[in-house]
């Protein structure tokens, strides 16, 4: 996947999927919005989540980095990142 993704697509798409496995509107989670405050949300379904954006984008994120995501927002820097750093 050599094509490149724009912070936003990268947020809408992390949006989507999130929503998804938490069984929440997409129109409930804001990028700046605590993941731990969304009704349902636990460790296992933010864990799926993030397997669900690895497959997508093709990525692996670090242990580290999953425990430290708070928001969406920070979920789709590190994706961005990872995809920039692979280039």
């Amino acid at each position: 996947m050599s094509q490149t993704h724009t912070k936003d697509e990268i947020i809408r798409t992390v949006t989507d999927l999130v929503a998804t496995e938490f069984g929440r509107p997409a129109a409930e989670l804001t990028p700046d919005r605590d993941l731990t405050s969304v009704e349902g949300a636990d460790s296992v379904k933010v864990l799926r989540s993030v397997a669900r954006i690895e497959r997508t984008y093709d990525i692996e994120l670090e242990d580290d980095q999953v425990f430290g995501f708070k928001t969406i927002d920070d979920v789709a820097d590190a994706v961005a990142t990872l995809l920039a750093e692979r280039g």
